[in-house]
């Protein structure tokens, strides 16, 4: 009886020691066993495992890609503009034994690479290089920490800066420039457009000028389309040929102002006494006797 009770004993205790030694590793991740403080060269693959009671120790590594933000960093660009830049890196550990052997800690080590070389990018790079060439600025910065990453087993997958912080005195400047700019292209279009409307002009104050009543017609057409409009105001504009009419009948009456006809000589006094003494003589009939 005794016998028995210590079999029972003795299997309950390989049994907990048995699970005290079963190890799970999950699809993502990696174990790396270290017996007695010196780790084993082949890592664990997913799935169930058992370890040596006591002289083995687990560490599990995530081999998933890690998102990590990158604070923002404040730094001077090669055109002297203070900026504010922050980043995103994501990286995906590739060796375990190096992440956990050549390094103390992967994460903290990748984060301060990737803070040193987002701030050398601001100062080799400038303000128009930071707003609007990002691709090249994110290959640079994935290939300045990837170096380094290497040697600990970690491969940086992609970098991305996220926002560029700028003083509120550069957007203004940014924006009077931008505002500048686009009144330029506005100018540069309405003086092209006026420019392209001259030439036609011209070839029609040509075809006009063989057909003059094409300029009467077009006269008429204008008046209608300004009829059209409910205003209260009629223009009309007035005919250059008319304008031309009245010039050349001013010229002509000015001469004759200047140079008058003369006038009749005057009567001499005797000749006008006589002639009015001859008005006032009444006419004799013949057969009228006298009074």
């Amino acid at each position: 009886m005794a016998i028995i009770v210590a079999l029972v004993v003795l299997i309950i205790v390989g049994l907990v020691v048995l699970a005290g030694c079963a190890r799970v590793v999950k699809q993502y991740e990696r174990g790396l066993v270290f017996r007695f403080g010196r780790a084993l060269p082949t890592p664990r693959q997913p799935g169930l495992m058992f370890l040596l009671p006591i002289a083995d120790r687990l560490h599990k590594v995530n081999t998933q890609i890690v998102t990590m933000p990158i604070p923002a960093q404040d730094g001077i660009t090669r055109d002297n503009v203070t900026v504010r830049v922050d980043a995103v890196v994501y990286f995906t550990v590739i060796d375990p034994m190096r992440a956990l052997v050549n390094v103390q800690d992967y994460q903290f080590a990748v984060l301060q690479v990737a803070q040193t070389s987002l701030r050398s990018i601001i100062g080799k790079s400038e303000l128009d290089d930071l707003l609007s060439n990002r691709e090249q600025l994110n290959q640079g910065l994935e290939l300045m920490i990837d170096s380094p990453a290497l040697d600990w087993g970690v491969h940086i997958d992609r970098v991305e800066i996220k926002d560029v912080a700028l003083p509120d005195s550069m957007k203004r400047s940014m924006s009077r420039q931008a505002e500048a700019e686009r009144e330029r292209r506005a100018r540069v279009i309405a003086a092209d457009g006026e420019l392209q409307a001259s030439h036609k002009l011209a070839e029609a104050a040509e075809v006009m000028a063989e057909t003059p009543s094409a300029l009467q017609l077009r006269l008429l057409e204008t008046v209608v389309e300004v009829a059209a409009e409910k205003n209260s105001t009629l223009v009309l504009p007035f005919p250059v040929e008319l304008l031309r009419f009245l010039e050349k009948s001013t010229q002509s009456v000015q001469p004759a102002r200047e140079h008058p006809q003369a006038e009749p000589p005057a009567a001499e006094p005797g000749t006008e006494v006589a002639a009015r003494d001859i008005g006032s003589v009444e006419p004799k009939w013949p057969g009228k006797a006298a009074g």
